[in-house]
């Protein structure tokens, strides 16, 4: 019986998935797997016998990545699966930038108790006039799954979509529209555009990525949205562009204490993702992912190991090694398996960054005394049999 953990209230469309072979536990040290949605691990005392971890969303800034990857605790995300919610409070963010339709919301709920509304407002719509967004120039800086969806939407609404990524995969390359640009610097964007949004994870090279270096290369007047990470945008630089009029609006979906006393700037709650439907599409999905590797081995969507899929296992037996990413090591594993007359049927290596991943099938069955010379091998982690 697999144990499953939620740190989170995940959405019953992924956690009635779980078979007759899982349990949910309320103990967090019971746990095999364990789904998270915005719950902080960093400070948490993880289980020795916990697997794997699955995020339901895309960001995983609450999760130590290197710390579960050296204990060979393989964890996922769940790409694409809120696009859509996501995209659509961007779109929002365009039209609440360029109309002053929170302007016109507020004077409406202030004359409330007007009897002259009608007429007033006909006088007092002008103060909230804005322009259209058509033909209007949007930069896209990450091409990802919102991106890319941010980009088509905009460009289907008449904008002039660039769209700036260096890393970008030859699937999202696919899903662009033909009328985005794609370009090969940023810097056109902060030059040419009326509209930037950023949709790139939080890494060293991207915290306070939007900052006065660039924010003065940009137009007189620009819209800055931010829907992906707080950290992308120095709070001090753009309080000072937004205060001299560089930045007209900054949209963004991360209050904190400095973001509120900006001039300027529409604040949301962190409402990206916040739909019924985004979080059954990530539920359903981390739910799958986390099955597939309990159950057969397989990794799809890890952050810190690398995609490795052999399907379902046929042979007598599956072992997968999770292990630093070193010379080798399939040597090693290969040695050891045969100087006890196991033979291989089947075998898959995958390397990601300083980790790597194998999975082997094997003809016969594999003994105790086996499996602890796998685990002493310099640099392993972990060793798991899956059948």
């Amino acid at each position: 019986m697999r144990k499953i953990h939620c740190l989170n209230p995940i959405s019953k469309l992924g956690t009635d998935l779980f078979t007759e072979q899982y349990e949910m536990t309320e103990q967090l040290s019971e746990a095999d797997g364990i789904l998270v949605r915005s719950a902080s691990m960093h400070e948490m005392a993880l289980p020795e016998n916990l697997r794997a971890i699955a995020r339901a969303g895309a960001g995983v800034n609450n999760i130590p990545l290197d710390a579960c990857a050296e204990r060979g605790i393989v964890v996922f995300n769940t790409p694409g699966a809120n696009a859509n919610g996501v995209k659509e409070l961007v779109l929002a963010g365009l039209l609440l930038a360029a109309r002053d339709i929170s302007g016109g919301i507020e004077w409406c709920k202030e004359q409330k108790d007007n009897a002259n509304i009608a007429k007033d407002g006909e006088k007092a719509k002008k103060a909230f006039a804005g322009r259209e967004i058509k033909g209007k120039k949007l930069g896209v800086i990450g091409l990802g799954a919102i991106g890319a969806e941010v980009a088509n939407a905009a460009a289907a609404l008449g904008m002039e979509v660039y769209g700036y990524d260096p890393f970008i995969s030859v699937n999202a390359a696919w899903m662009l529209s033909r009328d985005v640009k794609h370009i090969t610097s940023a810097d056109i964007i902060y030059k040419e555009c009326d509209y930037i949004t950023v949709h790139v994870p939080l890494i060293d090279s991207t915290r306070g990525m939007i900052n006065q270096s660039n924010l003065s290369e940009m137009k007189d007047g620009v819209v800055i949205l931010n829907f992906a990470r707080d950290l992308l945008v120095n709070d001090d630089d753009m309080a000072e562009a937004l205060k001299n009029g560089k930045v007209k609006r900054y949209v963004t979906d991360f209050p904190n204490p400095k973001v509120m006393q900006m001039e300027h700037v529409i604040v949301t709650p962190h409402l990206g993702a916040s739909t019924e439907e985004s979080e059954d599409n990530c539920a359903v999905m981390a739910v799958k992912e986390l099955m597939d590797y309990l159950e057969n081995g397989n990794i799809k969507n890890s952050v810190n190991y690398p995609a490795c899929d052999m399907g379902v296992c046929t042979s007598a037996r599956r072992i997968a090694l999770l292990h630093m990413n070193v010379p080798n090591m399939i040597g090693q594993i290969s040695a050891i398996l045969a100087s006890t007359d196991v033979n291989i049927a089947n075998m898959m290596n995958k390397s990601k960054d300083r980790y790597a991943y194998t999975m082997v099938d094997l003809e016969t069955d594999i003994d105790d005394l086996t499996l602890q010379k796998l685990n002493a091998i310099k640099g392993m982690m972990r060793v798991r049999v899956i059948k």
